[in-house]
């Protein structure tokens, strides 16, 4: 069964991952990878806690805790999967030089959908807009070849349930 996921996802990696598109499409992905770096996240969350009154107070602390929980698993996990970047054995070069050796799961991926759950609680309104970001920060990760689909999807995951966790611990935003 496991053989058959990994041969799968690296079937869905291989339809998926196109070196040779065209320059605004990388430049595209490029950009929607680097909106999920982080910083971003910081300086939204100090600017809602600082303008939102009560509110944003209460959002920037369950981002923390939200982080909090989110970044020790992905650090167990990553170190626990240790799953080899597709870009680092599948003989493909990525648009991007990735900051570690290991795929699964995805930070981008658990940090964007961590902050659009937190953010689709304050802001309702935004829902749609932030699913659309979260999704491109995880495709493309895969797009510009450094992660495999799971990777991303259980990033996803992992992101959500991180905030919906702190937002549970903390109450309703």
């Amino acid at each position: 069964m496991k053989a058959q996921i990994i041969k799968l996802d690296t079937a869905l990696y291989f339809a998926l991952y196109k070196p040779k598109r065209g320059p605004w499409f990388k430049w595209l992905m490029l950009m929607l990878s680097k909106s999920g770096n982080g910083g971003l996240y910081v300086v939204l969350a100090l600017l809602n806690g600082y303008f939102m009154g009560k509110v944003g107070v209460t959002f920037f602390q369950t981002v923390l805790l939200a982080f909090a929980i989110e970044r020790p698993l992905y650090f167990v996990l990553k170190n626990h999967f240790a799953r080899v970047r597709p870009c680092d054995c599948l003989a493909v070069k990525a648009m991007l030089t990735p900051s570690d050796k290991f795929s699964l799961p995805s930070g981008h991926s658990a940090g964007a959908w961590l902050y659009a759950t937190c953010l689709m609680e304050v802001y309702p309104v935004l829902t749609i807009p932030l699913i659309v970001w979260a999704m491109g920060v995880s495709l493309s990760r895969v797009l510009v070849g450094v992660h495999y689909p799971i990777d991303v999807i259980i990033g996803a995951l992992m992101g959500s349930g991180c905030a919906v966790l702190a937002i549970g611990i903390l109450g309703e935003l």
